[in-house]
C-alpha cells in the first residue's frame, strides 16, 4: 500500500506541472485551449528524441519547454490574428501536433528503457530509487515553478495576463495589447505542459502519440479538486492547491482501482468527477434556492 501511494504522489507531481498550465489557460486566461493534448505528447517526444540521439537529459528538458511555447504561440495567433475562435485555435494545433509528434519521434512509440534520464542520474548521485528520485525532481520543479509564476504574477507583464482573462475591455482601455497578453499566456501554459511531457515520459521511460488523448480532463479534475480542497485564499494558495490537486486526483485512481475498478473505465470515472466537481456552485444555488423556498413557507403557515 505504501509503495501504491508513493507512486501516485510521484506520478501527481509531475502532473501537477501540466495542471499550472491548465491553470494559467482556464482559469488565469478564461480560455479552454485544448492543445494541451497535443504538448503534453510534444514534450514526451522532443525528451524521447535528444535523449536516444546522446543529448543531456536536462537539457531535452528545456527544448520540450521551448517546444510547447511555440504551440502556445500557434493557438495564440490563429486566435488573436486570424480570429478563429480560442477553442477551434487549440483543435487546429492539437491536430497538427499529432502529426509533428510523429515527426519528431519518427515513430509512434519511443523507448527509453536502458537510457540515460534525468532521474537515474538522481539516483546514481543520491543512491536511492527511481520513485524517490521522482518525488525529489517532480517536487522541487513543482514548488519551483510555484513561486516563479506567483513572482511573474506580480509583475508589470504578469498583472497585464491576468487582468486581461478578467477584463479585457478594461485592460485595452488601459492601453494595454491584449492580444499580447493572450499570447504571452497560451506560451507559457503550454510550456508548463510541454515541461510536464517531457518530465513523464522520461519517468515511464517511454514516449507514445497517444499519451496525450484526454489529458485535459486530467488536468481540469486535478484543478477542480485543487480549488474545492486547497485553494480558497490567495493567489499562491490556489497555485499551490494545483500540486496538491494533483497528487490527490492521483491517489484517488490509485485507490480506486486496488478497489477493483477496470482500467478501462477510468476515463469515465475522470469525466464525471470533473462533471460533478463543475456542478457543485449549481448544486449550491439551487441549495440556497430551495432553503429560501422552505423558509417562507414556514413563515407564511
Amino acid at each position: 500500500m505504501q509503495q501504491i501511494l508513493l507512486g501516485a504522489v510521484s506520478l501527481g507531481l509531475l502532473w501537477s506541472i501540466m495542471t499550472l498550465g491548465v491553470y494559467i489557460s482556464y482559469r488565469i486566461l478564461d480560455v479552454a485551449d485544448l492543445t494541451v493534448e497535443g504538448t503534453i505528447t510534444l514534450g514526451a517526444a522532443i525528451c524521447a528524441r535528444l535523449i536516444t540521439n546522446g543529448h543531456d537529459p536536462a537539457l531535452s528538458l528545456l527544448f520540450a519547454f521551448v517546444g510547447g511555447t511555440a504551440a502556445g504561440l500557434v493557438t495564440g495567433l490563429l486566435h488573436t490574428k486570424l480570429r478563429i475562435p480560442a477553442l477551434l485555435s487549440g483543435i487546429l494545433t492539437m491536430i497538427a501536433l499529432y502529426s509533428v509528434n510523429l515527426r519528431v519521434m519518427g515513430m509512434s512509440n519511443m523507448s527509453l528503457l536502458r537510457m540515460t534520464t534525468v532521474y537515474s542520474k538522481i539516483s546514481d548521485w543520491l543512491g536511492l530509487n527511481k520513485t524517490m528520485s521522482v518525488i525529489i525532481l517532480g517536487g522541487t520543479v513543482a514548488v519551483g515553478l510555484v513561486f516563479i509564476l506567483y513572482w511573474f504574477f506580480g509583475t508589470e507583464l504578469g498583472s497585464a495576463v491576468r487582468a486581461t482573462g478578467n477584463n479585457p475591455n478594461m485592460v485595452r482601455a488601459q492601453g494595454i495589447n491584449t492580444d499580447t497578453a493572450l499570447i504571452i499566456g497560451l506560451m507559457l501554459s503550454n510550456g508548463l505542459v510541454s515541461l510536464s511531457g517531457g518530465l513523464i515520459a522520461q519517468s515511464q521511460n517511454y514516449a507514445d502519440v497517444q499519451m496525450g488523448t484526454g489529458s485535459i480532463v486530467i488536468g481540469l479534475a486535478s484543478l477542480i479538486i485543487g480549488e474545492v480542497l486547497f485553494g480558497k485564499r490567495g493567489f499562491k494558495s490556489r497555485l499551490t492547491s494545483m500540486i496538491f490537486g494533483a497528487i490527490t486526483y492521483r491517489i484517488i485512481i490509485a485507490l480506486v482501482l486496488r478497489m477493483g475498478m477496470p482500467a478501462d473505465d477510468l476515463k469515465l470515472f475522470t469525466a464525471i468527477t470533473v462533471a460533478l466537481a463543475l456542478s457543485l456552485p449549481r448544486f449550491a444555488e439551487l441549495r440556497d434556492t430551495l432553503m429560501v423556498s422552505l423558509k417562507r413557507r414556514q413563515r407564511h403557515a
